[in-house]
């Protein structure tokens, strides 16, 4: 049966560095607890485990995350949860466990730690695509997803849809790719139901799956629904819908809407000028980048947006045709310049208005600026 789309345009935004609080808040925001149909009911709790690497690198959930959620469960009476998830084929998740702090979790707060490698796993017709998935994907009354804000080497972006492919075995990883990613993964998403997405956008990698760029934004998202939460993960990392075709074909097949415009978002607090003591040092491709920009006081999900817009503009070759620098920043409240980005540099003669504005908003009106058609 197809997952109800009704009333599942509201979505949350928060902001900062108190990861584990900023979880918390987000799931009292949406209510999630009034959302959960019993009290015994079995909860998983699915991060992206994609590989043995601390979150700091940009492919992994912060374990933060995941302790704010299960303290706000507990809080509310919930207790039958389960960290649940599988690396990637090749990988150990075993290993992840421990090198990712979640086997410190399982301590803490007495949880299940359920390895799919480990798990059997069962044919399902997902919507009319038959897919080899773990016993357990299905098994659970209610799933809260917390996948990564990231790009991707093949996909060009991963979010919420993709990180679903931690509930099938190996076997099926690898007969992904052979169909190519795009089908078998809007299928699946037919038949493992997310009835809550927390997305990790704290500090995912620019363009790879594994990490190793990371581009702070210390933001944390919360959906109701994973097509809405995808084509909005596009619109922040510098793309279009139909960039990523998985995206629309779930929305086709009726697991949720693609259409951002009917979008609610409800941000709980503001972004704030990044504290140079909480700065990550960025990678030498971040870096290259950066030397487009011209930031005083930037807030890192403003600032983290147009990193992804110069991005696209250098895969394109057409970053090199940029005159001058980006201006970015709280430091340009009420200046005048010639081009900006944010609503703090609304005095200049061209600027992107938004706080922040989108990475796909910041390109449109860098690639005009490039001559781009």
């Amino acid at each position: 049966m197809k997952p109800s789309t009704a009333n599942r345009n509201s979505a949350w935004v928060t902001y900062g560095t108190d990861y584990q609080d900023m979880a918390m808040r987000i799931l009292t925001a949406a209510d999630v607890a009034s959302r959960i149909p019993f009290k015994n009911a079995r909860i998983a709790l699915k991060p992206n485990l994609v590989l043995a690497a601390h979150a700091s690198q940009g492919a992994t959930t912060h374990p933060e995350l995941v302790a704010g959620a299960i303290e706000y469960l507990q809080a509310n009476g919930f207790h039958n949860l389960t960290i649940v998830e599988g690396a990637w084929a090749g990988g150990r998740t075993q290993k992840a466990f421990e090198v990712c702090g979640y086997q410190a979790l399982r301590k803490r707060y007495g949880v299940e730690l359920l390895d799919t490698q480990q798990d059997k796993s069962h044919t399902v017709n997902c919507a009319g695509f038959p897919l080899n998935l773990c016993a357990c994907a299905t098994s659970f009354d209610y799933l809260i997803n917390f996948p990564v804000l990231k790009g991707h080497c093949q996909t060009t972006i991963t979010c919420a849809l993709k990180n679903l492919k931690g509930l099938i075995p190996d076997s099926e990883k690898r007969r992904f790719h052979t169909m190519g990613l795009m089908k078998p993964i809007a299928h699946l998403s037919t038949a493992i139901r997310q009835d809550f997405v927390l997305v990790d956008a704290i500090c995912g990698d620019l363009d790879f799956e594994e990490g190793g760029n990371p581009v702070q934004r210390n933001q944390v998202f919360g959906f109701l629904d994973p097509v809405l939460c995808d084509a909005y993960a596009c619109e922040m990392l510098g793309y279009v819908v139909a960039d990523v075709p998985y995206i629309g074909m779930a929305e086709k097949l009726g697991v949720g809407s693609a259409d951002t415009a009917i979008l609610r978002m409800t941000a709980l607090g503001q972004p704030s000028p990044i504290k140079e003591e909480e700065a990550k040092p960025p990678s030498r491709r971040v870096q290259a980048l950066a030397r487009y920009i011209d930031a005083m006081d930037a807030c890192s999900a403003c600032y983290a947006n147009l990193i992804h817009a110069l991005k696209r503009l250098d895969e394109e070759g057409q970053l090199r045709r940029l005159s001058g620098k980006v201006c970015i920043g709280q430091g340009y409240k009420g200046s005048k310049g010639e081009f900006g980005v944010g609503a703090c540099t609304a005095g200049f003669d061209c600027t992107v208005a938004g706080c922040p504005p989108t990475a796909t908003a910041m390109y449109k009106v860098l690639a005009e600026r490039c001559g781009v058609k």
